[in-house]
């Protein structure tokens, strides 16, 4: 799962980064598993992050169940289409 979040001017971040933040909560299984599939996520990143996040904006990747038992080629390919479709302008609402 992503969110993403465009990050506001006046935190002293410098702006032309983009930031990621990693969670994997204790219902996702033991320290190990967790960690494992933060590792995953952030090698994901480090090879997808840079030709498709935006700068200026802060994202969090939460680990799910299919983290560690996917087949790593797929994780990137996830993420990179998460990664353009959190961007992509949200369709008008109906009234």
């Amino acid at each position: 799962m992503l969110q993403a979040r465009r990050r506001a001017a006046d935190t002293g971040a410098s702006p032309e980064l983009a930031r990621f933040g990693f969670t994997a909560t204790k219902s996702l299984g033991g320290a190990v598993l967790r960690n494992r599939a933060r590792r995953r996520l952030k090698e994901a990143v480090r090879l997808a992050g840079p030709r498709h996040a935006v700068e200026g904006y802060d994202y969090v990747l939460i680990a799910r169940a299919g983290t560690v038992q996917r087949r790593f080629t797929e994780l990137v390919k996830d993420l990179e289409r998460a990664l353009a479709k959190v961007h992509e302008p949200s369709p008008a609402k109906k009234r």
